[in-house]
């Protein structure tokens, strides 16, 4: 790993060795990052907040030995894809995964995706149907779904944390500085309390404390917030808000931590009202926010069950 002169990770950090090759793909007009392992049917691994591909690594060796082509990309204003000073609203996000299966040389894929990476995921299915032939989504409510969750106190408690992104600067420092440590505090407060305990936990928030530190990456993972709630009562919003109202047809598998704390199961349990084709909610007891880490191996199974 390079080191900058002013100590922080440069993005090679990101490149973390293992059973699992990395390569770059332009798509969209910039530049991803992704970590790609197996030969089969493409599943695509979208990642969340405060993560980057990493988070897959389980799910990377395990679909590949299933039978799979597993690939986790960096998604933009992450790890060590390209950081961009726009674009970070999600219609053209999910453009630029739409864009990446077309690049890898395939016309659908089976997308995954956890936190940001499931509104990437939702998204995609209304936005872009015949990129998705079946979709998985862990911890994240349909968009319109959670719109609708924020009338409810504890989901507007839960979700209290983004308006300390709203802030232009600010968010960015507190990620980046060497005294301050808001990426280990919300991993703490979202993580079921089993996993939270193990060296796995630890191990988890030292990575995403160094990937929020890469230069740039702070600002692209703020900017996915504001876009958020910014673009509530805004003409893009409103726009992106009422095409989202389209049937999903991908046959939808959303798996959610019973524990989970950012998004809570109450708010994301109504979802399938937008899934057209076929739908399966399974809660997980005893996991948080963070499925595919928390409890890989059963992650790792519901996927390859139902990407068959």
């Amino acid at each position: 790993m390079t080191v900058l002169p002013d100590g922080r990770p440069d993005a090679t950090s990101a490149l973390i060795p293992g059973p699992w090759t990395h390569r770059d793909i332009s798509a969209n007009g910039v530049r991803l990052h992704a970590a790609e392992a197996g030969d089969g049917p493409l599943v695509l691994l979208l990642h969340g907040f405060p993560q980057f591909w990493w988070t897959w690594r389980a799910q990377l060796t395990a679909l590949a030995d299933a039978g799979f082509r597993a690939v986790a990309p960096d998604l933009r204003g992450y790890g060590a894809s390209d950081k961009p000073p726009r674009g970070y609203d999600l219609p053209t996000l999910s453009a630029d995964i739409a864009a990446l299966v077309r690049a890898l040389g395939e016309r659908d894929a089976v997308v995954v995706g956890h936190d940001w990476g499931g509104l990437l995921g939702w998204t995609m299915a209304a936005l872009h149907p015949r990129s998705v032939r079946r979709l998985v989504v862990l911890s994240m409510a349909h968009p319109r779904r959670l719109r609708a969750g924020m009338t409810d106190p504890a989901q507007r408690h839960a979700s209290r944390y983004m308006l300390r992104f709203q802030v232009p600067r600010l968010p960015e420092r507190m990620l980046t500085r060497a005294d301050d440590d808001p990426v280990a505090d919300l991993m703490q407060r979202w993580a079921g309390p089993e996993w939270a305990r193990t060296r796995d936990f630890a191990e988890a928030v030292d990575r995403y404390r160094s990937a929020a530190r890469i230069p740039q990456a702070a600002y692209g993972a703020m900017e996915y917030h504001r876009w958020a709630a910014r673009s509530q009562l805004r003409p893009d919003g409103l726009r992106y808000a009422r095409r989202m109202a389209a049937p999903i047809t991908a046959p939808t598998l959303q798996l959610h931590g019973e524990l989970d704390t950012c998004v809570l199961p109450s708010t994301a349990r109504g979802s399938g009202r937008y899934v057209a084709g076929a739908y399966e909610w399974r809660e997980l007891p005893g996991i948080g926010h963070f499925p595919q880490e928390e409890a890989p191996d059963l992650v790792s199974t519901a996927i390859a069950g139902w990407a068959q």
